[in-house]
Protein backbone atom coordinates (compact mmCIF):
# COMPACT_ATOMS: atom_id res chain seq x y z
CA UNK A 1 0.00 0.00 0.00
CA UNK A 2 1.49 3.37 -1.04
CA UNK A 3 2.04 5.93 1.72
CA UNK A 4 1.08 9.55 1.01
CA UNK A 5 1.71 12.66 3.12
CA UNK A 6 -0.82 15.51 2.72
CA UNK A 7 0.42 18.96 3.77
CA UNK A 8 -2.51 21.42 3.87
CA UNK A 9 -3.39 24.04 6.48
CA UNK A 10 -7.14 24.03 5.77
CA UNK A 11 -8.55 21.08 7.70
CA UNK A 12 -11.66 20.73 5.50
CA UNK A 13 -9.61 20.32 2.32
CA UNK A 14 -7.10 18.09 4.09
CA UNK A 15 -9.83 15.77 5.41
CA UNK A 16 -11.65 15.57 2.08
CA UNK A 17 -8.45 14.70 0.27
CA UNK A 18 -7.55 12.10 2.87
CA UNK A 19 -10.96 10.41 2.57
CA UNK A 20 -10.71 10.36 -1.23
CA UNK A 21 -7.26 8.74 -1.21
CA UNK A 22 -8.10 6.26 1.52
CA UNK A 23 -11.14 5.11 -0.48
CA UNK A 24 -8.64 4.14 -3.18
CA UNK A 25 -6.45 2.11 -0.84
CA UNK A 26 -3.73 4.66 -0.08
CA UNK A 27 -2.27 5.02 3.42
CA UNK A 28 -2.48 8.73 4.27
CA UNK A 29 -0.84 10.94 6.92
CA UNK A 30 -1.54 14.64 7.47
CA UNK A 31 0.39 17.79 8.32
CA UNK A 32 -0.67 21.43 8.54
CA UNK A 33 2.66 23.09 7.73
CA UNK A 34 6.15 22.44 6.41
CA UNK A 35 7.47 22.12 9.98
CA UNK A 36 4.80 19.53 10.82
CA UNK A 37 5.66 17.63 7.65
CA UNK A 38 9.39 17.63 8.45
CA UNK A 39 8.59 16.21 11.87
CA UNK A 40 6.96 13.23 10.14
CA UNK A 41 10.08 12.70 7.95
CA UNK A 42 8.68 13.08 4.40
CA UNK A 43 11.31 10.71 3.02
CA UNK A 44 9.47 7.81 4.69
CA UNK A 45 6.56 8.31 2.30
CA UNK A 46 6.08 7.36 -1.35
CA UNK A 47 4.54 10.72 -2.29
CA UNK A 48 4.03 14.18 -0.77
CA UNK A 49 1.04 16.33 -1.74
CA UNK A 50 1.48 19.86 -0.44
CA UNK A 51 -0.41 23.11 -0.73
CA UNK A 52 1.71 25.92 -2.14
CA UNK A 53 0.69 28.56 0.42
CA UNK A 54 1.20 27.39 4.01
CA UNK A 55 1.80 29.07 7.34
CA UNK A 56 5.52 29.75 7.54
CA UNK A 57 7.50 28.24 4.66
CA UNK A 58 5.79 27.54 1.31
CA UNK A 59 5.09 24.00 0.14
CA UNK A 60 7.99 24.17 -2.33
CA UNK A 61 10.36 23.96 0.66
CA UNK A 62 9.47 20.27 0.82
CA UNK A 63 10.80 19.54 -2.68
CA UNK A 64 14.42 19.31 -1.50
CA UNK A 65 13.57 18.10 2.00
CA UNK A 66 11.58 15.12 0.68
CA UNK A 67 13.92 14.19 -2.19
CA UNK A 68 14.00 11.67 -3.78
CA UNK A 69 10.32 11.33 -2.84
CA UNK A 70 8.24 13.20 -5.48
CA UNK A 71 6.20 16.24 -4.45
CA UNK A 72 2.88 17.33 -5.97
CA UNK A 73 2.01 20.99 -5.37
CA UNK A 74 -1.62 22.10 -4.92
CA UNK A 75 -2.51 25.60 -6.06
CA UNK A 76 -5.57 27.56 -7.14
CA UNK A 77 -6.44 28.26 -10.76
CA UNK A 78 -5.62 31.91 -10.11
CA UNK A 79 -2.02 31.01 -9.21
CA UNK A 80 -0.95 29.15 -12.35
CA UNK A 81 2.28 31.17 -12.56
CA UNK A 82 3.18 29.91 -9.08
CA UNK A 83 2.49 26.34 -10.24
CA UNK A 84 4.88 26.76 -13.15
CA UNK A 85 7.52 28.14 -10.76
CA UNK A 86 7.03 25.10 -8.54
CA UNK A 87 7.66 22.80 -11.49
CA UNK A 88 10.86 24.68 -12.25
CA UNK A 89 11.98 24.16 -8.65
CA UNK A 90 11.59 20.40 -9.02
CA UNK A 91 7.97 19.58 -8.19
CA UNK A 92 6.86 16.52 -10.13
CA UNK A 93 3.48 18.03 -11.05
CA UNK A 94 0.77 20.31 -9.72
CA UNK A 95 -2.90 19.91 -8.82
CA UNK A 96 -5.25 22.82 -9.45
CA UNK A 97 -7.85 23.63 -6.77
CA UNK A 98 -10.74 23.02 -6.68
CA UNK A 99 -9.50 19.66 -7.89
CA UNK A 100 -11.36 17.17 -10.06
CA UNK A 101 -11.38 13.77 -8.31
CA UNK A 102 -10.60 11.69 -11.39
CA UNK A 103 -7.78 13.93 -12.55
CA UNK A 104 -6.31 14.08 -9.05
CA UNK A 105 -6.34 10.29 -8.68
CA UNK A 106 -4.78 9.90 -12.12
CA UNK A 107 -2.05 12.42 -11.27
CA UNK A 108 -1.33 10.63 -7.99
CA UNK A 109 -1.16 7.24 -9.74
CA UNK A 110 1.26 8.60 -12.34
CA UNK A 111 3.43 10.19 -9.67
CA UNK A 112 3.67 6.93 -7.72
CA UNK A 113 4.41 4.98 -10.88
CA UNK A 114 7.15 7.45 -11.79
CA UNK A 115 8.62 7.17 -8.30
CA UNK A 116 8.60 3.37 -8.48
CA UNK A 117 10.36 3.36 -11.84
CA UNK A 118 13.08 5.69 -10.52
CA UNK A 119 13.69 3.62 -7.41
CA UNK A 120 14.04 0.44 -9.45
CA UNK A 121 17.52 -0.52 -10.71
CA UNK A 122 17.07 -1.76 -14.27
CA UNK A 123 19.91 -3.19 -16.26
CA UNK A 124 21.84 -0.99 -18.67
CA UNK A 125 20.03 -2.51 -21.65
CA UNK A 126 16.64 -1.87 -20.09
CA UNK A 127 17.66 1.73 -19.40
CA UNK A 128 18.65 2.18 -23.03
CA UNK A 129 15.21 1.05 -24.14
CA UNK A 130 13.21 3.16 -21.71
CA UNK A 131 15.16 6.27 -22.71
CA UNK A 132 13.70 6.07 -26.20
CA UNK A 133 10.44 4.14 -25.95
CA UNK A 134 7.30 4.63 -23.87
CA UNK A 135 4.69 2.04 -22.96
CA UNK A 136 4.11 -0.82 -20.58
CA UNK A 137 1.23 -2.77 -22.16
CA UNK A 138 1.69 -6.49 -22.78
CA UNK A 139 2.28 -6.02 -26.53
CA UNK A 140 5.12 -3.55 -25.85
CA UNK A 141 6.61 -5.84 -23.23
CA UNK A 142 6.96 -8.45 -25.97
CA UNK A 143 8.72 -5.83 -28.14
CA UNK A 144 11.13 -4.92 -25.31
CA UNK A 145 11.96 -8.58 -24.70
CA UNK A 146 12.61 -9.14 -28.40
CA UNK A 147 14.86 -6.07 -28.55
CA UNK A 148 16.82 -7.20 -25.49
CA UNK A 149 17.40 -10.69 -26.91
CA UNK A 150 18.04 -9.57 -30.48
CA UNK A 151 20.38 -6.61 -29.95
CA UNK A 152 23.53 -8.54 -28.88
CA UNK A 153 23.04 -11.26 -31.53
CA UNK A 154 24.24 -9.07 -34.45
CA UNK A 155 21.71 -10.56 -36.88
CA UNK A 156 19.58 -8.84 -39.50
CA UNK A 157 16.26 -7.57 -38.12
CA UNK A 158 12.98 -6.83 -39.89
CA UNK A 159 10.66 -4.44 -38.04
CA UNK A 160 7.05 -4.50 -39.18
CA UNK A 161 4.36 -2.05 -38.17
CA UNK A 162 2.01 0.62 -39.41
CA UNK A 163 3.27 4.07 -40.28
CA UNK A 164 3.83 6.17 -37.18
CA UNK A 165 4.28 3.33 -34.68
CA UNK A 166 7.93 4.12 -33.92
CA UNK A 167 9.94 1.70 -36.04
CA UNK A 168 12.99 3.96 -36.03
CA UNK A 169 12.90 4.06 -32.22
CA UNK A 170 13.12 0.26 -32.18
CA UNK A 171 16.07 0.37 -34.58
CA UNK A 172 17.85 2.90 -32.38
CA UNK A 173 17.19 0.81 -29.25
CA UNK A 174 18.67 -2.27 -30.95
CA UNK A 175 21.74 -0.33 -32.03
CA UNK A 176 22.25 1.23 -28.58
CA UNK A 177 22.13 -2.17 -26.90
CA UNK A 178 24.37 -3.89 -29.44
CA UNK A 179 28.14 -4.27 -29.54
CA UNK A 180 28.13 -1.67 -32.32
CA UNK A 181 26.74 1.09 -30.10
CA UNK A 182 29.91 3.21 -30.40
CA UNK A 183 29.88 2.94 -34.20
CA UNK A 184 27.57 4.99 -36.46
CA UNK A 185 23.87 4.33 -36.98
CA UNK A 186 22.91 5.44 -40.50
CA UNK A 187 19.17 5.88 -41.08
CA UNK A 188 17.76 5.93 -44.62
CA UNK A 189 14.15 6.36 -45.71
CA UNK A 190 13.99 4.45 -48.98
CA UNK A 191 10.69 6.10 -49.92
CA UNK A 192 12.22 9.59 -49.67
CA UNK A 193 14.98 9.07 -52.26
CA UNK A 194 14.15 9.20 -56.01
CA UNK A 195 14.43 5.81 -57.72
CA UNK A 196 17.12 7.16 -60.08
CA UNK A 197 19.35 8.13 -57.16
CA UNK A 198 18.76 5.36 -54.63
CA UNK A 199 21.62 3.11 -55.80
CA UNK A 200 24.08 6.00 -55.85
CA UNK A 201 22.96 7.10 -52.36
CA UNK A 202 23.27 3.61 -50.90
CA UNK A 203 26.35 2.24 -52.68
CA UNK A 204 28.20 5.34 -53.89
CA UNK A 205 29.62 6.13 -57.32
CA UNK A 206 32.89 6.91 -59.06
CA UNK A 207 33.64 10.19 -60.81
CA UNK A 208 32.08 10.21 -64.28
CA UNK A 209 29.93 7.12 -63.61
CA UNK A 210 26.91 9.00 -64.97
CA UNK A 211 25.93 12.49 -66.07
CA UNK A 212 26.41 14.87 -63.17
CA UNK A 213 28.81 12.61 -61.26
CA UNK A 214 31.54 15.25 -61.07
CA UNK A 215 33.27 13.61 -58.10
CA UNK A 216 33.48 10.21 -56.44
CA UNK A 217 31.03 9.67 -53.60
CA UNK A 218 30.92 7.25 -50.68
CA UNK A 219 27.57 5.49 -50.26
CA UNK A 220 25.56 5.22 -47.05
CA UNK A 221 26.24 1.48 -46.74
CA UNK A 222 29.97 2.16 -46.66
CA UNK A 223 29.43 5.06 -44.25
CA UNK A 224 27.81 2.58 -41.84
CA UNK A 225 30.85 0.26 -41.93
CA UNK A 226 31.38 -1.15 -38.45
CA UNK A 227 27.96 0.10 -37.34
CA UNK A 228 24.30 -0.29 -38.21
CA UNK A 229 22.35 0.61 -41.34
CA UNK A 230 18.63 1.22 -40.85
CA UNK A 231 16.58 1.07 -44.06
CA UNK A 232 13.08 2.38 -43.40
CA UNK A 233 10.28 1.57 -45.87
CA UNK A 234 12.44 -1.07 -47.51
CA UNK A 235 9.40 -2.26 -49.48
CA UNK A 236 9.87 0.83 -51.70
CA UNK A 237 13.40 -0.21 -52.75
CA UNK A 238 13.72 -0.76 -56.55
CA UNK A 239 14.56 -4.27 -57.74
CA UNK A 240 18.07 -3.33 -58.98
CA UNK A 241 18.94 -1.89 -55.59
CA UNK A 242 17.47 -5.00 -53.94
CA UNK A 243 19.93 -7.17 -55.89
CA UNK A 244 22.87 -5.04 -54.73
CA UNK A 245 21.64 -5.12 -51.14
CA UNK A 246 21.32 -8.90 -51.28
CA UNK A 247 25.03 -9.14 -52.16
CA UNK A 248 25.90 -6.95 -49.18
CA UNK A 249 24.00 -9.35 -46.90
CA UNK A 250 25.39 -12.52 -48.50
CA UNK A 251 29.02 -11.56 -49.15
CA UNK A 252 29.56 -8.38 -47.12
CA UNK A 253 30.71 -6.62 -50.30
CA UNK A 254 29.74 -3.45 -52.14
CA UNK A 255 30.74 -2.08 -55.52
CA UNK A 256 30.29 1.58 -56.33
CA UNK A 257 28.45 2.53 -59.51
CA UNK A 258 31.05 2.84 -62.29
CA UNK A 259 33.68 0.85 -60.39
CA UNK A 260 35.10 -2.61 -61.12
CA UNK A 261 36.45 -3.05 -57.61
CA UNK A 262 34.58 -4.42 -54.64
CA UNK A 263 35.05 -3.39 -51.07
CA UNK A 264 34.34 -5.41 -47.94
CA UNK A 265 32.02 -3.83 -45.35
CA UNK A 266 30.93 -4.96 -41.91
CA UNK A 267 27.40 -3.66 -41.53
CA UNK A 268 24.45 -4.82 -39.48
CA UNK A 269 21.21 -4.23 -41.36
CA UNK A 270 17.91 -3.36 -39.72
CA UNK A 271 14.99 -2.95 -42.11
CA UNK A 272 11.47 -1.68 -41.51
CA UNK A 273 8.27 -1.64 -43.52
CA UNK A 274 4.53 -1.19 -43.17
CA UNK A 275 3.95 -3.43 -46.21
CA UNK A 276 3.63 -7.22 -46.49
CA UNK A 277 6.95 -8.18 -48.13
CA UNK A 278 5.92 -11.79 -48.65
CA UNK A 279 2.83 -10.66 -50.55
CA UNK A 280 4.97 -8.25 -52.58
CA UNK A 281 7.32 -11.10 -53.47
CA UNK A 282 4.41 -13.03 -55.00
CA UNK A 283 3.68 -10.13 -57.35
CA UNK A 284 7.34 -9.71 -58.27
CA UNK A 285 7.72 -6.34 -56.49
CA UNK A 286 10.13 -7.66 -53.88
CA UNK A 287 12.79 -10.35 -54.13
CA UNK A 288 11.87 -13.43 -52.14
CA UNK A 289 15.52 -14.30 -51.49
CA UNK A 290 16.08 -10.83 -50.04
CA UNK A 291 12.98 -11.21 -47.85
CA UNK A 292 14.40 -14.41 -46.36
CA UNK A 293 17.75 -12.70 -45.75
CA UNK A 294 16.05 -9.79 -44.01
CA UNK A 295 13.67 -11.82 -41.91
CA UNK A 296 16.22 -13.51 -39.64
CA UNK A 297 14.56 -11.86 -36.65
CA UNK A 298 11.19 -10.11 -36.90
CA UNK A 299 9.76 -7.54 -34.48
CA UNK A 300 6.11 -6.61 -34.86
CA UNK A 301 5.12 -3.21 -33.50
CA UNK A 302 1.50 -2.96 -32.34
CA UNK A 303 -0.63 -0.06 -33.62
CA UNK A 304 -1.62 2.56 -31.06
CA UNK A 305 -5.27 1.45 -31.07
CA UNK A 306 -4.15 -1.89 -29.60
CA UNK A 307 -2.22 -0.19 -26.79
CA UNK A 308 -5.13 1.08 -24.68
CA UNK A 309 -3.09 1.06 -21.47
CA UNK A 310 -0.37 3.23 -23.03
CA UNK A 311 -2.33 5.86 -24.94
CA UNK A 312 -2.81 8.34 -22.09
CA UNK A 313 0.72 7.76 -20.78
CA UNK A 314 2.10 8.55 -24.23
CA UNK A 315 -0.18 11.57 -24.48
CA UNK A 316 1.14 13.00 -21.20
CA UNK A 317 4.78 12.57 -22.24
CA UNK A 318 4.21 14.04 -25.71
CA UNK A 319 2.16 16.89 -24.25
CA UNK A 320 4.98 17.77 -21.88
CA UNK A 321 7.39 17.95 -24.82
CA UNK A 322 5.01 20.13 -26.85
CA UNK A 323 4.50 22.47 -23.87
CA UNK A 324 8.27 22.90 -23.55
CA UNK A 325 8.72 23.58 -27.27
CA UNK A 326 6.00 26.23 -27.29
CA UNK A 327 6.81 27.61 -23.83
CA UNK A 328 3.34 26.85 -22.47
CA UNK A 329 4.20 24.87 -19.36
CA UNK A 330 1.34 23.85 -17.12
CA UNK A 331 -1.20 22.99 -19.83
CA UNK A 332 -3.34 19.95 -19.05
CA UNK A 333 -5.78 17.78 -20.98
CA UNK A 334 -9.40 18.13 -19.88
CA UNK A 335 -11.30 15.00 -18.90
CA UNK A 336 -13.27 15.18 -22.15
CA UNK A 337 -10.03 15.49 -24.15
CA UNK A 338 -8.55 12.50 -22.35
CA UNK A 339 -11.68 10.48 -23.14
CA UNK A 340 -11.46 11.46 -26.79
CA UNK A 341 -7.78 10.53 -26.95
CA UNK A 342 -8.49 7.18 -25.28
CA UNK A 343 -11.44 6.31 -27.56
CA UNK A 344 -10.03 7.53 -30.89
CA UNK A 345 -8.63 4.81 -33.19
CA UNK A 346 -5.46 6.70 -34.24
CA UNK A 347 -4.98 5.58 -37.86
CA UNK A 348 -1.77 7.65 -37.88
CA UNK A 349 -0.61 6.07 -34.61
CA UNK A 350 1.90 7.85 -32.34
CA UNK A 351 2.80 10.39 -35.04
CA UNK A 352 -0.85 11.44 -35.31
CA UNK A 353 -1.16 11.64 -31.52
CA UNK A 354 1.90 13.88 -31.35
CA UNK A 355 0.51 16.17 -34.05
CA UNK A 356 -2.88 16.41 -32.31
CA UNK A 357 -1.25 17.40 -29.03
CA UNK A 358 0.90 19.96 -30.83
CA UNK A 359 -2.28 21.52 -32.21
CA UNK A 360 -3.86 21.44 -28.77
CA UNK A 361 -0.95 23.30 -27.18
CA UNK A 362 -1.05 25.98 -29.88
CA UNK A 363 -4.83 26.45 -29.86
CA UNK A 364 -5.67 26.11 -26.15
CA UNK A 365 -6.85 29.41 -24.70
CA UNK A 366 -6.96 28.55 -21.01
CA UNK A 367 -5.05 26.13 -18.83
CA UNK A 368 -6.89 23.10 -20.26
CA UNK A 369 -6.81 21.53 -23.72
CA UNK A 370 -10.32 20.61 -24.91
CA UNK A 371 -11.38 18.19 -27.69
CA UNK A 372 -11.97 21.09 -30.10
CA UNK A 373 -8.33 22.10 -29.69
CA UNK A 374 -7.08 18.63 -30.71
CA UNK A 375 -8.86 18.81 -34.08
CA UNK A 376 -9.52 15.09 -34.39
CA UNK A 377 -11.90 13.95 -37.11
CA UNK A 378 -14.04 11.03 -35.92
CA UNK A 379 -13.34 7.94 -37.99
CA UNK A 380 -16.23 5.83 -39.35
CA UNK A 381 -14.58 2.89 -37.59
CA UNK A 382 -14.17 4.69 -34.28
CA UNK A 383 -14.89 2.85 -31.07
CA UNK A 384 -18.58 3.03 -30.23
CA UNK A 385 -19.17 5.83 -27.76
CA UNK A 386 -21.26 5.32 -24.70
CA UNK A 387 -24.67 6.99 -25.15
CA UNK A 388 -25.02 10.24 -23.25
CA UNK A 389 -28.19 11.98 -22.26
CA UNK A 390 -28.84 15.17 -24.20
CA UNK A 391 -30.15 18.01 -22.03
CA UNK A 392 -33.51 19.35 -23.25
CA UNK A 393 -33.11 22.78 -24.79
CA UNK A 394 -36.02 24.36 -23.01
CA UNK A 395 -36.14 22.52 -19.72
CA UNK A 396 -33.54 23.76 -17.26
CA UNK A 397 -35.05 21.72 -14.41
CA UNK A 398 -34.51 18.51 -16.38
CA UNK A 399 -31.04 19.65 -17.32
CA UNK A 400 -30.11 20.14 -13.67
CA UNK A 401 -30.87 16.49 -12.97
CA UNK A 402 -28.13 15.36 -15.35
CA UNK A 403 -24.86 14.54 -13.67
CA UNK A 404 -22.11 16.72 -15.13
CA UNK A 405 -19.62 13.87 -14.73
CA UNK A 406 -21.60 11.86 -17.28
CA UNK A 407 -21.73 14.64 -19.86
CA UNK A 408 -19.41 15.02 -22.83
CA UNK A 409 -17.77 18.40 -23.32
CA UNK A 410 -20.38 19.46 -25.87
CA UNK A 411 -23.22 18.24 -23.64
CA UNK A 412 -21.80 20.15 -20.70
CA UNK A 413 -21.44 23.29 -22.84
CA UNK A 414 -25.11 23.10 -23.87
CA UNK A 415 -26.21 22.37 -20.32
CA UNK A 416 -24.23 25.25 -18.84
CA UNK A 417 -25.19 27.85 -21.46
CA UNK A 418 -28.91 26.99 -21.38
CA UNK A 419 -28.96 27.09 -17.60
CA UNK A 420 -27.08 30.36 -17.10
CA UNK A 421 -27.52 32.49 -20.21
CA UNK A 422 -30.53 34.34 -18.75
CA UNK A 423 -28.53 35.49 -15.73
CA UNK A 424 -25.05 36.00 -17.27
CA UNK A 425 -23.61 38.16 -20.02
CA UNK A 426 -21.69 36.58 -22.89
CA UNK A 427 -18.44 37.73 -21.29
CA UNK A 428 -19.36 36.09 -17.97
CA UNK A 429 -20.38 32.86 -19.70
CA UNK A 430 -17.09 32.73 -21.61
CA UNK A 431 -15.08 33.36 -18.45
CA UNK A 432 -16.90 30.63 -16.53
CA UNK A 433 -16.35 28.16 -19.39
CA UNK A 434 -12.68 29.16 -19.71
CA UNK A 435 -12.98 30.15 -23.38
CA UNK A 436 -13.00 33.38 -25.40
CA UNK A 437 -16.18 35.20 -26.50
CA UNK A 438 -15.32 34.30 -30.10
CA UNK A 439 -15.06 30.60 -29.21
CA UNK A 440 -18.36 30.86 -27.31
CA UNK A 441 -20.07 32.37 -30.35
CA UNK A 442 -18.60 29.72 -32.69
CA UNK A 443 -19.80 26.86 -30.46
CA UNK A 444 -23.24 28.42 -30.22
CA UNK A 445 -23.42 28.46 -34.02
CA UNK A 446 -22.20 24.89 -34.37
CA UNK A 447 -24.53 23.48 -31.73
CA UNK A 448 -27.52 25.60 -32.73
CA UNK A 449 -27.93 27.36 -29.37
CA UNK A 450 -29.52 30.77 -30.00
CA UNK A 451 -28.28 33.73 -28.02
CA UNK A 452 -31.01 35.05 -25.71
CA UNK A 453 -31.38 38.59 -24.47
CA UNK A 454 -30.72 39.08 -20.80
CA UNK A 455 -33.51 40.01 -18.40
CA UNK A 456 -32.00 43.47 -18.08
CA UNK A 457 -31.98 43.97 -21.86
CA UNK A 458 -35.66 42.97 -22.16
CA UNK A 459 -36.61 45.29 -19.38
CA UNK A 460 -34.98 48.30 -20.97
CA UNK A 461 -35.88 47.33 -24.55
Amino acid sequence: MSRILIVEDESIIRSALKRLLERHDYQVSEAGSVDDALALDPQRFDLVISDLRLPGEPGTALIDAAAPVPVLIMTSYASMRSAVDALKQGALDYIAKPFDHDELLETVAKALESSASRSATPTASAQATTQTMIGSCSAMQVVYTRIRKTAPADVTVLIQGESGTGKELVARAIHQQSRRARAPLICVNCAAIPETLIESELFGHEKGAFTGASAARTGLVEAADGGTLFLDEIGELPLDAQARLLRVLQEGEIRKIGSVETRHVDVRLIAATHRDLRALSKTGEFRLDLYYRLNVMQIDLPPLRERDDDILTLADVLLDGACQRHERRGLKLSRAARREIRDYLWPGNVRELENALERGVILAEGHLIHPDDLGLNPSPAARPAQPTSQPPHGNSAAAESISEEDLSLEDYFQHFVLEHQDQMSETELAQKLGISRKCLWERRQRLGIPRKKSARSRATG
